[in-house]
């Protein structure tokens, strides 16, 4: 399957964020959707089924972990890959992403190309 198929939706409050990570991922041939907290990410999921997420922590209203644990609870969203890709890089953060149903944990600043590796990785398995 082409990766331009491929939709994957960028979670994160900070705009900055969101216009970098989608630039990159758009200039590499994915289509993508943004959302800038957890209840405009649900209602994007209402509509759309996305084929990764990348989600970060710290977020208003809900954080990462809380909405990852909402969505691996969901029968519609529980399948699909959740990345963290947050500036938290503790160990017990990443931990606890793992234990709430991510499938891996990229800390910021990322490199783009091991950011983009991960995601094909992931979208390939």
């Amino acid at each position: 399957m082409s990766k331009s198929k491929y939709l994957i939706l960028i979670i994160d409050d900070n705009a900055e964020n969101i216009k970098f990570l989608g630039s990159l991922l758009i200039d590499n041939g994915y289509d993508v959707g943004a959302a800038v907290n957890a209840p405009k990410a649900l209602e994007f999921l209402e509509n759309r089924r996305p084929d990764l997420i990348l989600l970060d922590v710290t977020m208003p209203e809900m954080d990462g972990f809380a909405l990852c644990t909402q969505l691996k609870s969901d029968v519609y969203t529980k399948d699909i890959p959740v990345v963290f890709v947050t500036a938290r890089t503790e160990t017990e953060d990443i931990v606890r992403g793992f234990q709430t149903g991510g499938v891996d944990y990229i800390g910021k600043p990322f490199n783009s190309a091991e950011l983009l590796a991960r995601v094909k990785t992931h979208l390939e398995l």
